[in-house]
């Protein structure tokens, strides 16, 4: 492989992905790449996809096409969740050459050493339930927040999702292993984490020597406190039934873990929670967000949704609406229900008509804007840590506050990558 080679990547979805291909782009780099902006030509294109809804398919299909008329001669390697579920589908999108599934994605260098760009696409992949192993990886960037892998896969079998078909069953790193990246992170100067995973609350399974190994979430983020070298350290997107009261109670009284939830509810319907094959029902999510509430009143709660799920009536969205409009919670992340192949919630009737999925989408995210405004406006006056990133845009800089509102404020150097009392 030649020094001179450049290489460029796309990511679509999910911060676990983000933090894969910037692991990926380290790689390369030392097998001697040269990393390119997406947007310029290179020798080699990487694109990690996503396949949650069915616009991550077509945005890939669209990509390869630009890469085509930018690039010609360039070699186009998909790899991610999409290429898992359906290589032989990307394999036929002219212009792509090389398909990797999961369990061969961290095999990237190897692969282009030994590939020469031919007629047709080579398909590198294997069933999903022989994917073992952990890959860690994290993202680094020019901001000054980094996500952290910790955790792969799902042992879950929600109806409406592919993760596990294209992750495969859950995995993890070892506390040992986690510890070891946060110093390496430490070392260039990282100011915040982001513990990220397919089902992050599942975190401990895992084989080391043959050995099955069984740690847990909750023993995690007590050595991760315990540690040195990093200020502040925030938990993605963790299960409700699996977010303990003894996990809550430990972000409460912690001095490193930002007081900010994200928890997936999907529904506020217990019947359509049914039909999705969630592990919990309202009331369990509704006790969560009060014992956070009880103890971090300025905690901030994200909170996943799907609107449109097969057979959801308007009794049922109706629900769900009154359910997050009485909720003491801050921001909504809406998704559209979109069909997936090889899903049980394909055999589900009726179906909800696209416009008023949207419909209900759009109401959705209007509450979130208001649950967002409020939220804000209850700590105006207060004054709160925020981590300033290092991005300029238009003569201001962005951050957050530990309990993850936005502030904007005009540049000043002194603040880029720290952590600066701001008066709200």
């Amino acid at each position: 492989m030649q020094q001179s080679k450049t290489v460029a990547f796309h990511t679509l979805g999910c911060k676990l992905n983000y933090s894969e291909t910037s692991t990926l782009s380290r790689m390369l780099e030392t097998e001697g790449f040269m990393k390119k902006d997406f947007d310029e030509e290179a020798d080699v294109y990487v694109i990690n996809t996503c396949s949650v809804t069915e616009n991550a398919d077509k945005e890939c299909r669209q990509i390869v096409r630009r890469i085509q008329r930018r690039s010609p001669q360039a070699m186009v390697v998909v790899t991610g969740c999409y290429a898992q579920l359906k290589p032989e589908e990307i394999a036929n999108i002219e212009g792509v050459d090389l398909v990797l599934g999961a369990a061969e994605k961290f095999n990237l260098a190897r692969h282009l050493q030994d590939f020469t760009k031919g007629d047709s696409a080579r398909i590198c992949s294997c069933d999903i339930e022989d994917v073992e192993g952990f890959h860690s990886s994290y993202s680094v960037h020019d901001r000054t927040r980094t996500f952290l892998k910790v955790q792969d896969g799902c042992d879950y079998s929600c109806t409406f999702c592919t993760i596990p078909m294209a992750r495969g069953h859950s995995r993890s790193d070892s506390i040992a292993g986690v510890l070891q990246n946060i110093q390496e992170l430490a070392a260039g100067g990282t100011k915040e984490i982001v513990l990220t995973g397919i089902n992050l609350g599942d975190f401990g399974k895992g084989n080391e020597g043959g050995k099955k190994r069984e740690e847990s979430f909750y023993e995690l983020v007590q050595a991760i406190e315990a540690s040195e070298g990093i200020e502040r350290y925030r938990i993605s997107s963790i299960e409700p039934n699996l977010l303990s009261n003894e996990i809550i109670e430990f972000v409460a009284r912690s001095k490193k873990f930002m007081p900010h939830f994200h928890i997936p509810l999907q529904s506020g319907s217990n019947r359509v929670l049914g039909l999705m094959k969630r592990r919990y029902q309202r009331e369990l999510y509704a006790e969560r967000v009060a014992k956070i509430k009880e103890l971090m009143p300025h905690c901030c709660i994200g909170v996943d949704v799907i609107v449109g799920f097969p057979s959801e009536s308007e009794t049922d969205f109706k629900e769900t609406f009154e359910f997050l409009h009485g909720l003491d919670v801050s921001y909504l992340h809406v998704f559209t229900y979109s069909e997936r192949a090889n899903t049980e919630a394909l055999n589900i009737e009726p179906i909800v008509p696209i416009q008023v999925r949207h419909e209900r989408n759009k109401m959705l995210r209007n509450l979130s804007y208001q649950k967002m405004q409020y939220f804000s406006e209850q700590h105006r006056g207060q004054t709160r840590k925020v981590l300033f990133e290092s991005a300029e845009k238009n003569g201001t800089i962005e951050g957050y506050t530990d309990n993850y509102i936005k502030v904007q404020a005009a540049y000043n150097p002194s603040y880029v990558n720290s952590i600066v009392d701001w008066l709200l």
